[in-house]
């Protein structure tokens, strides 16, 4: 039986050969999803995904069936972004055409995509210029992505890098200071935050990779009052990027 490469939705790519083919032309895969009882090639596939550091999750036959709507999908599914990617560069070029200092979101690793896209809408109220989001092990722009962002996608451009860290260095040499947010730094209502400035926010449960810490120049806090520790990365974000806002509302007003 001939194997068809897409199904009716262009983000989706089905059938172990179309699979394998995409996985070793390098595309950017943002899930493999594959049956539970599948063999033989499957187990090529897991082997290159993982060789890739592209994610991937067993699930019923009786799934896969929906999403191919038909077709034949030989156990195995990956759901890839037509999404356009930018540059970091661009994001910074993005800035100097409206005239404002840059203001960058930098995402260490976030992978649940509800909080992704919570933070693009959140970006877009803020004013942020753009997002960086690592290529490996976080969550990349999806359908999902996209509903929870509610329509933001279109406005805010993400920038899609392989390494954190040296992107980090790339934009202390542009003149762009890097602020962490974890629990052991400055209150960020105590900090100035005006300037060229990119908010680094770490990943659920384990935060911000301890090299792209060490890299930042300094780091944002923010108080509980409360029995909970910390915040949902979504919600420390925005409370971040609006304080960005918020100074920099002050300095255009007051001229400071």
């Amino acid at each position: 039986m001939k194997e068809e490469q897409f199904s009716g939705n262009e983000n989706i790519i089905i059938g172990r050969n179309p699979v394998i083919e995409a996985l070793k032309s390098g595309r950017e895969i943002e899930k493999l999803q594959i049956a539970k009882d599948a063999e033989g090639s499957i187990r090529k596939i897991i082997g290159m995904a993982k060789d890739k550091n592209f994610p991937y999750q067993f699930v019923e036959k009786t799934a896969l069936d929906r999403i191919a709507g038909g077709r034949a999908h030989q156990g195995v599914i990956a759901s890839v972004s037509t999404f356009e990617y930018c540059d970091p560069e661009d994001i910074l070029a993005i800035a100097r055409q409206k005239g404002e200092d840059p203001f960058v979101i930098i995402l260490d690793g976030i992978e649940d995509p509800h909080n992704l896209g919570a933070i693009m809408r959140t970006a877009d109220g803020a004013g942020a210029h753009g997002i960086i989001i690592p290529k490996r092990r976080a969550a990349g722009i999806t359908d999902v992505v996209a509903k929870a962002a509610a329509g933001a996608v279109e406005y805010v451009p993400v920038a899609k890098v392989s390494n954190i860290a040296q992107t980090v260095d790339r934009l202390k040499d542009m003149g762009v200071w890097i602020g962490a947010c974890d629990m052991d730094g400055t209150e960020y209502d105590k900090a100035d935050l005006k300037g060229s400035l990119a908010l680094v926010i770490g990943a659920e449960g384990h935060g911000i990779s301890r090299l792209v810490k060490e890299k930042c120049d300094f780091v944002l806090s923010i108080p509980m009052s409360g029995r909970i520790s910390s915040l949902n990365a979504s919600n420390a974000a925005a409370i971040l990027m609006y304080e960005i806002r918020r100074q920099r509302n002050g300095r255009t007003e007051h001229g400071t």
